[in-house]
């Protein structure tokens, strides 16, 4: 949640269940949420590697699911997160972040879901007319503002207080009362949203996007897909 560029970590197993369902002290694995899939990566012990397929939140927990049997509460154990994958997934949660200021700004569109992998990502929104040059023309708009290098910022905001900005104040009857801070990212001078994934810090690694197709899913819900540059 601070530093989506941590690669490994130490930790000390809490409780297992099934022999496969490893929950740890901490973690650097991202569970599975909002979108954005889980990492993938090892979980050593004495150098034996459990490799870890599957993460996901439950209640409080995160569960790291495990290839084999072998760990055990109180194992003292280093994580190791596949870097390659998670890094690709930064990449293309900032840039849905992007994607999705630039429409919001130039149509007033609110943005109803988004699904990343390796591949590709996704946008939906709420959007009256179905003009594809149009969408089309928002990866120019894009790729120009990756070159300006804009920093990408982490950091927590009273909840009451973030409820005053307009991106964000359309999730205010869906955060729960319990919540006091939210987990801001900014892209400086553009955007502000709260999220819980794992991002970039700063537009020009993301190297640029081409968005491949755009579908009308209906009345005023579109939908656009897009893939990164290498």
């Amino acid at each position: 949640m601070d530093d989506s560029y941590l690669k490994e970590c130490e930790a000390i197993v809490e409780k297992i269940t099934d022999n496969k369902y490893v929950v740890l002290d901490k973690t650097i694995f991202y569970p599975n949420a909002g979108g954005q899939p889980h990492d993938t990566g090892k979980i050593i012990k004495n150098n034996e590697a459990f490799i870890v397929d599957f993460a996901k939140k439950f209640g409080e927990d995160i569960s790291h699911e495990v290839d084999h049997p072998g760990l055990q509460a109180g194992d003292k154990v280093t994580c190791k997160i596949d870097w390659e994958r998670r890094y690709k997934l930064m990449r293309y949660h900032t840039a849905a972040h992007l994607l999705s200021a630039i429409i919001f700004k130039d149509t007033g569109a609110k943005i109803t879901g988004n699904q990343l992998s390796e591949e590709k990502g996704r946008i939906d929104f709420s959007l009256e007319t179905f003009d594809k040059e149009k969408l089309k023309s928002y990866e120019h708009q894009f790729n120009s503002m990756v070159e300006k290098k804009l920093p990408v910022k982490i950091y927590a905001m009273p909840k009451e207080e973030a409820f005053k900005i307009e991106s964000i104040f359309r999730l205010k009857n869906v955060i729960p009362d319990t919540v006091k801070e939210l987990r801001i990212i900014e892209i400086e001078g553009i955007d502000k949203q709260a999220c819980g994934g794992t991002h970039v810090k700063n537009l020009e690694e993301i190297k640029g996007i081409t968005i491949t197709e755009t579908v009308n899913k209906g009345k005023a819900n579109r939908r656009a897909y897009f893939v990164l540059k290498d």
